[in-house]
């Protein structure tokens, strides 16, 4: 079988404090912090424990993660699993990476948010760099608000040719809606804009959610993904395996990429291949365009 998890533990604090994200602004305590280092170690012992399956991890954390010293772990950890094919989190890029090289770069994919109001641009380049030193393969982007879009444009100006740069469209809580020249100007820094820009008509659509991907929180309970609530089991107990099964999708659209990516109609796999979980197209992105839409 495969199978990818995207994990996402009780972490819910960050180390920025952007505006319109709530995470920044809690902070844990020892106890729930030391909850989230074991919940995450049963994980990781589960994920080893699977040798008949080839699996994927995609760490989508409510917060920044890889300043913890025990995700970095997992991640050098379960790199050097030989029935682990793919390894990414998302994350603001703000760790040191002197972890990086103890883990098998190949299997590591980082999807990294530059957040303009919370470091320098030359900073984060140079993780960028540092990341392509590495050899670990990377998207990055920018959350859609106009105010960001200048500097969204000097970023794409400064990252290498072979970088992608995703927009991601806001939705929900930009003060006007997007104009055709907003759009346009957007969709010159990412191609894939306009597929990110739409909630994809999904009820009653098949979805690889539930069958071959699922979400799974700090205490193992398994959902077909991180926007429909309703549980289909744990992945602790043994019968786990039986609730991997296809569903079509419940919600009425689908608007976030780690979401209709898996919808089987929109053929996004074609466009990403095995970049899917890093955000990382394998076409070019003029190609990718045209396979989208």
């Amino acid at each position: 079988m495969k199978l990818t998890v995207l994990y996402r533990g009780p972490l819910s604090s960050c180390n920025y404090g952007c505006e319109y994200c709530p995470f920044g602004k809690w902070k844990h305590t020892d106890e729930e912090l030391a909850k989230d280092r074991a919940d995450l170690e049963r994980f990781v012992a589960w994920v080893e424990a699977r040798t008949q399956d080839t699996v994927s991890v995609f760490f989508t954390p409510w917060g920044e993660a890889l300043i913890w010293p025990w995700y970095q772990e997992a991640l050098v950890r379960l790199s050097h699993l030989p029935h682990v094919e793919r390894l990414a989190v998302q994350t603001n890029l703000s760790c040191k990476l002197d972890w990086v090289p103890r883990a098998r770069a190949e299997k590591l994919g980082i999807w990294a948010t530059y957040h303009p109001e919370w470091t320098k641009r030359h900073r984060f380049l140079a993780q960028c760099t540092k990341l392509t030193e590495l050899g670990v393969r990377h998207s990055v982007g920018v959350v859609g608000f106009l105010r960001f879009a200048e500097e969204a444009e000097s970023l794409r100006a400064d990252l290498p040719a072979d970088t992608y740069l995703w927009i991601n469209a806001v939705k929900d809580g930009q003060e006007e809606p997007y104009t055709a020249e907003d759009i346009a100007r957007f969709s010159r820094l990412d191609p894939l804009f306009p597929v990110n820009n739409t909630r994809h008509p999904s009820l009653g659509r098949a979805c690889r959610g539930g069958e071959s991907v699922i979400s799974v929180d700090g205490e193992g309970t398994a959902r077909r993904c991180h926007f429909i609530d309703e549980p289909i089991g744990n992945i602790y107990t043994p019968d786990f395996d039986a609730a991997l099964k296809p569903r079509p999708c419940a919600k009425q659209t689908c608007g976030c990429h780690i979401g209709y990516v898996h919808l089987e109609y929109l053929e996004l796999d074609r466009v990403f291949g095995s970049g899917i979980l890093e955000r990382v197209p394998a076409m070019p992105l003029w190609k990718a365009r045209a396979t989208a839409t």
